[in-house]
């Protein structure tokens, strides 16, 4: 997470650069302000408290913030929460999209998350920010005033992905109303289970409040299923193969293999693949990192794989999808479907190593 702060007179100023101080081995934190006079204060403040640098900016705020919600940075006001809602108004969509807004008084004494608290990590921004500085977090969640277990929280800590966002809403209910919430979850798991939750084996026999899984069969299941971001996909692919004929390779894999897009991770492939047009949309559109292995790389992943002496003999490896997307993976990754090719193109799935904790939710 990176964050931009605003900030409108000298002493929110002077407060954006004790922030940037406290904050800035944890996070990249850029300093911008409305105030005119800024050389002066800067230079002053800077010499008290260091390196700190401040951006002035010459566009309206209303700009600066589109700009801002775009980059998808955390944004910290420093004034008063009035100028923040309407700053950010024109660009508010989703719980699960929006960034992390709060606001926060020139004097420093209260640090209020205004949007996306639980799943844009808002609110523990704000516990962190005012925990450095000696102020206030004014939290307004339910679950968190009432202390009670935050599904899109545990969601965004084990780097889960929401499926369904209604879900949020049946179980966080169910949790505010004191009913038990049925959990399953596909892989393993440590730390100890909160009170509101009961842990129910998998797969779910019954219908369950939550599932984490990748499969596309436990969504009838649940009110609200969790994908792990577990699963990588290894392509080769002949030269000038498009994003359409790329996508419809993928699909039929993925189908095959029962796996929600939503759990993939990466798109993997050889290095002489770096600049492939249609690898790039393709990971470009469903924001996927994109990672390429060497020759020397790829033939040392270890393992068995399946073998083909034309990729040999064009690429210097007998095998691009399998290995590379197990060279994604890491100690503990399985190939999870093997080979697949169709129309100039070869597509396999690899699993990495996944567990959800309940530790410090």
């Amino acid at each position: 997470m990176k964050l931009s702060i605003i900030s409108f007179t000298s002493r929110g100023l002077a407060l954006s650069l004790s922030v940037q101080k406290d904050m800035g081995q944890e996070m990249e934190v850029n300093i911008y302000t409305k105030y005119k006079r800024l050389p002066e204060v800067d230079k002053a403040h800077a010499k008290e408290e260091g390196n700190g640098k401040a951006e002035y900016i010459k566009e309206n705020l209303l700009t600066w913030t589109g700009e801002q919600f775009h980059s998808e940075n955390a944004l910290l006001f420093i004034g008063a929460s009035g100028i923040a809602i309407r700053a950010i108004a024109p660009f508010v969509k989703d719980k699960l999209e929006d960034p992390a807004i709060l606001v926060m008084d020139e004097a420093g004494r209260f640090v209020i998350p205004v949007l996306s608290g639980h799943y844009g990590g808002a609110n523990e921004l704000a516990r962190r920010i005012a925990d450095k500085l000696g102020a206030v977090a004014v939290i307004t969640t339910a679950t968190d005033v009432n202390r009670l277990f935050a599904v899109d929280v545990f969601a965004r800590k084990n780097n889960l992905v929401i499926c369904d966002r209604k879900g949020i809403k049946e179980v966080s209910s169910a949790v505010l109303a004191g009913e038990k919430v049925t959990i399953a979850i596909a892989g393993d798991y440590d730390g100890k289970l909160p009170e509101e939750l009961a842990l129910i084996s998998y797969p779910a026999m019954d219908k369950a409040s939550v599932i984490v899984s990748p499969f596309l069969e436990d969504g009838e299941k649940t009110d609200l299923q969790l994908c792990p971001k577990a699963y990588i996909l290894g392509v080769g692919c002949r030269r000038g193969k498009s994003l359409s004929e790329i996508e419809e390779v993928i699909g039929k894999e993925l189908l095959k293999a029962g796996i929600r897009r939503e759990s993939l991770a990466a798109l993997v492939s050889i290095d002489r693949k770096k600049e492939e047009v249609g690898l790039l949309e393709y990971a470009k559109k469903y924001h996927l990192a994109y990672q390429t292995f060497s020759e020397e790389e790829l033939k040392n992943i270890p393992g068995e794989f399946t073998s083909s002496s034309f990729v040999q003999e064009q690429v210097g490896v007998d095998n691009v999808c399998e290995r590379a997307a197990m060279a994604a993976c890491g100690e503990g990754g399985r190939l999870l479907t093997k080979k697949y090719p169709e129309n100039g193109i070869t597509v396999a799935i690899a699993e990495r190593k996944w567990s959800v904790t309940f530790d410090e939710i």
